[in-house]
């Protein structure tokens, strides 16, 4: 019996040191590189290495090897699937027709089995990575699975005790719970830093980039002599709409043309909510304003032409927008082109709204 505990708990010992090791590498990729997808082969050979690790120390009942091997490969095709399945497949079965013996074949069956049984509880639908929370009770079913085929393989081809297979089965449960444990705290400590580094640059009600971020990003810009053009949008007679519809309809118009914003924007240009119905944009690498003229030209008829839910009830009987421009940033700073936009919006919304405004004079509708 101590021989029993002893060989499964080195065993169990290694699984968990080694995925220990392997989550805190996971976190590492994640936090430089945003993903873990171009690494899934290396975890499966990772993994696979660790099967190898594991029947290194056997329990031996006669020429049969008990070990854990299989807890790894069940969790990996569990996770990631039959192609990556296989992969941690190959090293252990050649490690295995290399240790020889007469109980080879059944060897090669305890590999594959957890890799099969893994594969089919495989659910592509919870599969989100580096974030992929697993669902202890789908995982455990398919453990379950993997277990009883198991034991009827291990009891049906050899003299291996059902007391020994129980032992078998306990060690294999801690080991895949404490898997299953660590693999989730570190999923979930991964989404929550994305989730709190997403609220510290976002605006929390349009999704845009909120004017800490944007200045932190033009800022940048500016440093680096990339030219760029700012403009200031507000939207027109808003509290006219807030007071006519309320104010969850007057944040949906926000939330929908922060959406139009992301839509139609160029790719380098930045944008952010500035404050209350205001927005702001950067257009970048602008060495010409008519460039930006036209951006914002075409953004502002877009919005004129956007049905919004009781917009008939506006002035004009549509809701717009006014936009002002920068000059080129070129030696001012970041306030200075915010201030001159600032006051090219000023006088658009004293010239009749729903223009876009620089220079002196508004651009032809």
């Amino acid at each position: 019996m101590k021989s029993i505990i002893m060989s499964f708990l080195d065993n169990l010992t290694v699984i968990i040191v080694f995925m220990y090791i392997a989550l805190k590498v996971k976190e590492r990729l994640v936090q430089r590189f945003g993903s873990i997808v171009r690494f899934a082969p290396l975890i499966s050979v990772f993994i696979s290495l660790l099967s190898i690790i594991v029947m290194y120390e056997p329990l031996m009942i006669g020429s049969v090897r008990l070990d854990l091997r299989g807890v790894p490969i069940f969790y990996i095709s569990y996770l990631l699937g039959w192609k990556y399945g296989i992969l941690t497949t190959i090293l252990p079965i050649i490690f295995r027709i290399y240790l020889g013996g007469s109980h080879v074949i059944l060897g090669i069956k305890l590999i594959i089995t957890p890799f099969i049984v893994g594969s089919i509880f495989y659910d592509k639908k919870e599969y989100n990575p580096p974030y992929t929370i697993i669902n202890y009770r789908h995982m455990f079913r398919g453990f379950m699975c993997y277990q009883l085929i198991r034991a009827l393989l291990i009891l049906y081809l050899s003299e291996v005790t059902f007391l020994t297979i129980a032992w078998l089965f306990l060690f294999e449960a801690v080991a895949i719970m404490c898997i299953f444990f660590m693999w989730n705290e570190v999923s979930r400590n991964l989404l929550l830093r994305k989730n709190l580094e997403y609220t510290s640059t976002h605006d929390s009600m349009t999704n845009l980039y909120n004017i800490r971020y944007f200045r932190s990003s033009v800022e940048g810009l500016r440093k680096n002599n990339i030219p760029f053009v700012i403009a200031m949008m507000d939207v027109d007679d808003f509290k006219n709409y807030n007071d006519t519809h309320g104010h969850p309809a007057g944040d949906e118009v926000l939330r929908t043309i922060g959406e139009l914003l992301k839509d139609n924007m160029r790719k380098e240009d930045i944008v952010a909510r500035y404050g209350g119905e205001e927005f702001i944009i950067c257009f970048t690498y602008i060495r010409d304003i008519q460039t930006a003229i036209t951006v914002a030209e075409r953004f502002r008829k877009k919005v004129e032409d956007y049905s919004f839910p009781g917009e008939e009830t506006q002035p004009n009987q549509s809701l717009t927008i006014s936009i002002g421009l920068s000059s080129l940033s070129s030696g001012k700073t970041l306030d200075q082109l915010i201030k001159e936009a600032d006051q090219m919006l000023y006088r658009g919304k004293h010239s009749g709204r729903n223009n876009t405004m620089w220079g002196d004079r508004p651009a032809p509708l």
